[in-house]
């Protein structure tokens, strides 16, 4: 059995995709009340158009996950050292996976550096790159990262004829790409937003992705790593295409306009922690500087545009 702690849109389509396959999949929710109304419609608004099947068991305690052969924590990346402090001990004794993207706010960590300060005696994998959650549980072909140390049994465990999964070591390049490319997808969506033009977009996915790959490399990832699923894969996909809700938080923030609270946007604190990680390494990151400015509304767009042009002209 694969266990599932969180019900959102991609914890709720991994769960769908793996019993499509036959495989059984407990679903964990945080609230008693959406668990008891989920398992008896089958229904979950946070992925519409979708039905659960009769195989995936919806639960609100953790207790059902004590059979799982690994866990899966598909929880917002600034909610999941929260949730460790309060359930690590109560997890099962088993592979811990995380399923989220981003750098912790408080600690400036990873999500699988949370995991192991939770449970050290637990391994610990990252399951990140271009994916959206209707793609999986459509049956929809994708292709994703599994980052971890002796990562095979997961990667035969979790794979599926529609969900593929390649498998790395370098855990460090697998999470900072799938945390740094959010950033530049809000980037982009303020490129968009503000009427920039497609070539202000080409050009800031392009030195968006030097950033990405300054700060990863310094920190030890390994550059084929960015140049992967989990870095330039997952950078095409959410700089393009108007699912990523962090394309859209910038289209709006590019705009002037409006968007919802509701809708969880990791990229916005990513971008705080990154700017600050960057300032302590003492690592240019111009880009991602300007995300974390206009969030915070410390400058405006014009301002921002112009502090990116104006830069000191150098060799690429």
């Amino acid at each position: 059995m694969i266990g599932i702690v969180g019900a959102g849109a991609f914890g709720t389509a991994l769960a769908i995709a793996f019993t499509r396959e036959g495989r059984p999949v407990t679903l964990w929710l945080r609230d008693p009340t959406t668990a008891a109304q989920v398992a008896t419609t089958r229904q979950n608004p946070r992925l519409p158009n979708t039905t659960l099947p009769d195989t995936i068991t919806v639960t609100a305690n953790l207790a059902d996950l004590s059979n799982a052969q690994a866990l899966l924590l598909a929880i917002p990346m600034q909610s999941l050292a929260a949730f460790l402090t309060q359930h690590a001990l109560s997890l099962p004794k088993v592979p811990l996976i995380a399923c989220c993207k981003g750098i912790d706010l408080a600690t400036l960590r990873g999500p699988t550096a949370l995991l192991t300060a939770a449970r050290p005696d637990l391994p610990s994998a990252i399951l990140t790159g271009p994916s959206f959650a209707a793609d999986i549980a459509h049956g929809l072909p994708t292709a994703l990262t599994l980052a971890g140390n002796d990562a095979e049994p997961l990667q035969n465990l979790l794979s599926t004829p529609t969900l593929r999964l390649y498998r790395t070591d370098d855990v460090i390049g697998a999470e900072l790409g799938g945390a740094l490319k959010n950033v530049i997808a809000i980037a982009a969506g303020v490129v968009i937003g503000a009427a920039l033009g497609s070539s202000a977009r080409a050009a800031l996915m392009t030195r968006g992705y030097a950033e990405m790959q300054r700060l990863a490399l310094t920190l030890g990832a390994r550059p084929e790593t960015l140049a992967g699923l989990s870095g330039l894969g997952d950078l095409v996909l959410t700089c393009t295409s108007l699912q990523s809700r962090n394309l859209q938080f910038g289209i709006a923030l590019g705009a002037g306009s409006d968007f919802d609270t509701t809708i969880t946007v990791e990229g916005t604190a990513t971008a705080k922690a990154v700017a600050r990680l960057a300032r302590n390494k003492q690592i240019p990151m111009p880009i991602t500087q300007m995300v974390a400015d206009l969030i915070d509304r410390t400058v405006t767009l014009e301002q921002a545009v112009a502090s990116l042009m104006s830069r000191p002209l150098k060799q690429e």
